[in-house]
């Protein structure tokens, strides 16, 4: 199975989004299945950080298609996206849940957690089951340059994507832009679960 190359990134988000789905993810002696997905665009969308925070506007004008925008959540979690830019509309596509498939055991080690549904059902616990911190913020995930070990290969399987509104925003919270497996264990939540906040 082929990486992906840059290109690959440089669609409309909300399509690359849908297509991740069913994509391996490769990080480090760790692997998984891409599950589950969320769309943030640049423009026109107030829940994207592009709408209020300079850095993340600075980092999608000068970082190329396929690069990491990892950054702290709540204090608590690290959170990993990648860029896509070049299309329809550029943007940021959070990796919410994997189905883990390589490297399990050192993933239940750095989670303290033996139930492998348990592992990357959520972005936060999947960049901690991979490793994923601070320091691969603007790392490569795309092309020849790709970080050492990682990259995402096209997908080994092809799965059912049905789209949902996205988990935990308060700013266009009734946009359809997450893209999750059909009846995946994995997933953060399941389909049609989210309670999208009372205008």
């Amino acid at each position: 199975m082929a990486f992906l190359t840059n290109d690959y990134f440089e669609r409309d988000v909300l399509t690359v989004a849908r297509d991740l789905i069913g994509v391996e993810l490769v990080w480090q002696g760790c692997s998984g299945i891409i599950v589950e997905t969320e769309a943030y665009a640049v423009e026109g969308d107030p829940a994207c950080h592009t709408a209020t925070r300079p850095s993340a506007r600075e980092f999608v004008k000068s970082q190329a298609p396929g690069t990491a925008y990892v950054y702290f959540n709540y204090g608590m979690y690290w959170l990993f996206n990648l860029l896509v830019k070049g299309g329809e509309r550029d943007g940021l596509i959070l990796i919410r849940a994997l189905d883990p498939r390589l490297g399990i055991a050192e993933m239940q080690q750095r989670r303290q957690r033996p139930k492998v549904t348990d592992l990357c059902s959520g972005p936060g616990k999947l960049a901690l089951a991979l490793g994923i911190g601070g320091i691969h913020h603007g790392a490569t995930m795309a092309g020849s340059r790709r970080l050492k070990g990682c990259g995402l290969r096209s997908g080994p399987e092809s799965l059912e994507v049905l789209s949902d509104v996205r988990v935990g925003i308060s700013q266009a919270a009734d946009f359809p832009w997450r893209f999750l497996a059909r009846d995946n264990p994995h997933v953060s939540v399941k389909h049609g679960r989210v309670k999208v906040p009372i205008k």
